[in-house]
């Protein structure tokens, strides 16, 4: 598969803007791609964005074109494209292959959500349609809750504990500290994850990301259009995979396993043609702890059942043999939940170019891979990135 260049990114900063309209974050967010990536608006053949409550947010759909119309000139056809969390990772997905298929050389990606200009309820509510309504929502299912028994599942197949977790959130908030861009830029203690109220056993208030807004947007074009128009673009897309699995968690056979992500990531692997091996480092969907856990797994990162030591025996920190997460992940880094695949992305782009607050951590890397999912892991995009030049 052709490789695709990432020739510019870009994200606001991540956090609670309840004043900035979404419009304007994704205007910065999107200039700010073309920008660095030396493109002029016009140039762009596609916009690709995510975005899932903004019928809700802020009482907007159609967002496509009017996304477009906030950056300067942009004449480009305009897609949103909805997966839930995974609504941006689908966007670079559909940036990826518009390039691949001929009909596009340049492309826009990104997404942005806005969710702290509602009550915390409402927000709530809204995440809350990414599950089944007719057998989860309206029995009273909640996010929280959802993962709380996926980590029930797995502790109960495989065995783990909340301090296993815990370490997970140490760790992510640990790499957040350094990333200007991150909402929460403190470290925490295994003692304050352990002492923290309970959301949903075992899930307690730091092992879930916050509520964030926030946009994030890349540049991508083809080979050709990057070697004809001598782009600084060092770095790929070398392979793009999506998954998907039963919505409801009732409905599949397993919950401690994340059968989307391992679809996806076996495509993404054999366009690249690379595998769990070769990867140098990792942008996980950590949207609870427990999350990352599963995502390693899904990834082929880790075998079944190892996962759950890996933050706590070091080897996913920033100096171990795998980095997870050097952005702070949606734990620490926040979860503007149609930004994230986006910013996932654009923050390996600029580790493995060693542009990155925290690419001193890995100056040897040159295969990363991002894995962003939607509701409970129903629907997942995976993308390899590397070092072409």
């Amino acid at each position: 598969m052709e490789p695709i260049r990432i020739a510019g990114g870009s994200s606001t900063e991540f956090g609670e803007f309840p004043n900035r309209t979404g419009r304007e974050m994704f205007a910065e967010a999107g200039q700010g791609a073309l920008e660095k990536a030396g493109i002029e608006p016009n140039e762009v053949d596609a916009l690709y964005y995510g975005n899932f409550m903004g019928q809700d947010a802020e009482n907007q759909g159609h967002q496509g074109p009017l996304m477009a119309e906030s950056i300067a000139t942009l004449d480009a056809p305009a897609t949103r494209v909805e997966s839930a969390c995974a609504s941006a990772g689908f966007a670079v997905a559909e940036g990826v292959k518009a390039i691949r298929s001929g009909s596009a050389d340049v492309a826009l990606v990104g997404g942005m959500e806005r969710m702290n200009n509602l009550e915390t309820e409402e927000t709530t509510a809204s995440l809350a349609t990414a599950a089944d309504d007719l057998y989860e929502i309206r029995e009273g299912m909640t996010f929280p809750g959802a993962y709380a028994l996926m980590a029930e599942a797995y502790f109960e197949e495989f065995g783990g504990s909340r301090e296993d977790l815990a370490a997970i959130a140490v760790k992510n908030h640990e790499n957040g500290a350094t990333n200007p861009k991150a909402q929460f830029q403190f470290e925490i203690t295994t003692e304050k994850v352990l002492d923290a109220p309970m959301v949903a056993d075992p899930v307690g208030l730091f092992d879930a990301c916050p509520i964030t807004d926030g946009a994030s947007a890349a540049v991508l074009t083809s080979e050709s259009y990057a070697e004809e128009h001598g782009l600084d673009a060092p770095i790929a897309i070398t392979g793009s995979g999506r998954g998907m699995d039963n919505l409801a968690l009732q409905d599949r056979p397993a919950i401690a396993q994340t059968k989307a992500a391992e679809k996806a990531a076996d495509v993404a692997y054999d366009e690249a043609g690379v595998g769990p091996d070769d990867v140098d480092l990792a942008e996980v969907h950590d949207c609870f702890t427990i999350a990352e856990v599963l995502a390693l797994e899904g990834l082929g990162l880790f075998e079944p059942g190892e996962g759950i030591s890996a933050a706590r025996e070091g080897i996913t920190s920033a100096d171990g043999d795998l980095p997870v997460n050097l952005s702070g992940g949606l734990k620490a880094k926040g979860h503007p939940v149609g930004a994230t695949g986006a910013s996932q992305v654009v923050e390996m782009a600029q580790l493995l170019e060693g542009t990155h607050p925290n690419s001193d951590a890995v100056p040897d890397a040159t295969v990363g891979v991002t894995h962003n999912a939607g509701g409970t892991v129903a629907s997942v995009s995976v993308h390899v990135l590397e070092v072409v030049a």
